[in-house]
């Protein structure tokens, strides 16, 4: 990896060297207050709350209502890599600061035990601006000074509809059908000093890749809750997510820049071999008036699906694919929700984490994530159920070696902290909403 520079031509949704390759950055799924306990939330029994992450969830919902969540997410990122030199080493540092939608979701019911959601999230996420300087003597002694740069952005979006059913008071089951669509584009940019034209015109290189993703996979869940009385509740939910051929659709540009631009090779209708992964997700969720705390485990089988497949790029970077493993658990606390004279005692506090490993490895060296999140929940009225929730994510992501041999050189990884704050807007409506009013 070459050595990071700031970007500020355009507006991106994460800056982050791990979104350099295939889809980018993941993006963790759930609503502000499911990201504020870490991301838990797959056995979450809620008749208040859209559980985006297990449709088996829809089932649950109240009669004659209906829930509405929107969510923002603020970001600040800080990358820091070691540069190695012949006889020196230096670190290297940038950050970013972004601000973006993350998810807009509602539930609804059809009939008794029966109930509808739909979500509109991130599923992942590419913003970089990297360069890589020519040292080689051979290359440099006949063109002088020769910088590499690469540059992307876009975003994949993840659109889910399922149906939920609770047959019976203690078990519930679902079905979603997932669909992924964006647009990623990536810069390749060469750049000399010298004269490199017959013509004696000065000239840069540039490549465009771009991805056109539309793809459509299915989800299945389950819940079911062994201990289900007024005062309490204990959980245990699961989902199963079909993989399959992501394929993008790719369109391939080199032109060379002179005094005229002339595209000298066009690549159109080709496909990316990248396939989206099976993930299995089993959690269990335990709650009574005033607490609810959850584990869930997460395993994709991203490096099964694609073992065949690597991408180079950037002084021979060897990017692969491996399975994750991802843990995660979150507490909540209400301390005395009927409390008509201390509003801070309604409000909910939430802390959480992860921990897990990226999809990703760069020259066989795995990246580890741990991320530490807390939160609070405003309720808007007294004995109501929609909420202003606010979330704030501290996340790090480190290679398990912090530098790599490739090509004889010492390359550094680069090692990421980010800040996230997030505010979400849940809407409760209850049974008047759905009330015909008289008037005399």
């Amino acid at each position: 990896m070459g050595v990071m520079a700031q970007i500020h031509e355009n507006s991106i949704n994460t800056y982050s060297p791990y979104s350099m390759y295939g889809l980018g950055e993941l993006s963790t799924p759930g609503n502000v207050a499911m990201r504020s306990m870490g991301g838990v939330g797959v056995a979450m029994y809620s008749q208040s709350m859209v559980n985006m992450l297990n449709p088996a969830g829809y089932g649950n919902v109240a009669q004659q209502s209906f829930i509405f969540n929107f969510g923002l997410d603020a970001g600040h990122y800080r990358n820091q890599q070691t540069k190695y030199g012949a006889s020196s080493t230096s670190d290297v540092k940038t950050a970013y600061n972004s601000v973006n939608f993350h998810d807009i979701a509602f539930q609804f019911p059809l009939a008794k035990g029966v109930g509808v959601g739909f979500s509109l999230s991130p599923y992942s996420n590419v913003g970089y601006n990297m360069y890589n300087d020519e040292l080689s003597q051979s290359i440099t002694g006949n063109l002088g000074r020769a910088r590499y740069q690469y540059s992307g952005e876009g975003d994949v979006t993840q659109v889910k509809f399922g149906v939920g059913w609770r047959p019976v008071k203690k078990f519930s089951v679902g079905v979603a059908m997932l669909y992924y669509w964006g647009d990623i584009e990536r810069h390749y940019r060469a750049i000399t000093e010298s004269v490199i034209t017959g013509s004696g015109i000065y000239s840069n290189t540039t490549g465009i890749d771009t991805y056109d993703v539309s793809k459509i996979k299915m989800q299945a869940g389950i819940q079911w809750h062994p201990i289900m009385t007024s005062r309490r509740m204990l959980s245990f939910g699961a989902t199963y997510d079909l993989g399959g051929d992501l394929t993008p659709s790719m369109t391939k540009y080199i032109y060379v820049d002179n005094m005229l631009t002339a595209v000298v090779r066009n690549e159109e209708d080709n496909s990316l071999p990248l396939r989206l992964p099976r993930q299995a997700t089993f959690g269990t969720y335990y709650q009574t008036l005033s607490i609810r705390a959850g584990v869930d485990f997460i395993y994709q089988n991203w490096g099964g699906e694609n073992s065949g497949y690597h991408e180079d790029q950037g002084e021979g970077v060897a990017v692969g694919y491996t399975d994750t493993k991802t843990v995660r658990a979150g507490f909540e606390i209400v301390p005395k929700g009927s409390d008509v004279r201390h509003y801070y005692n309604r409000m909910a506090y939430r802390v959480g984490f992860s921990y897990g490993n990226n999809y990703q490895t760069y020259a066989a060296t795995q990246v580890n994530q741990i991320t530490i999140t807390a939160g609070v929940g405003l309720p808007v009225r007294l004995f109501g159920n929609s909420s202003v929730d606010v979330g704030f994510e501290f996340g790090m992501r480190n290679p398990a070696s912090d530098k790599v041999l490739i090509d004889n050189k010492t390359v550094g990884l680069v090692k990421q902290h980010y800040y996230k704050l997030a505010i979400g807007l849940t809407l409760f409506g209850e049974d008047r909403w759905f009330q015909r009013h008289k008037f005399n």
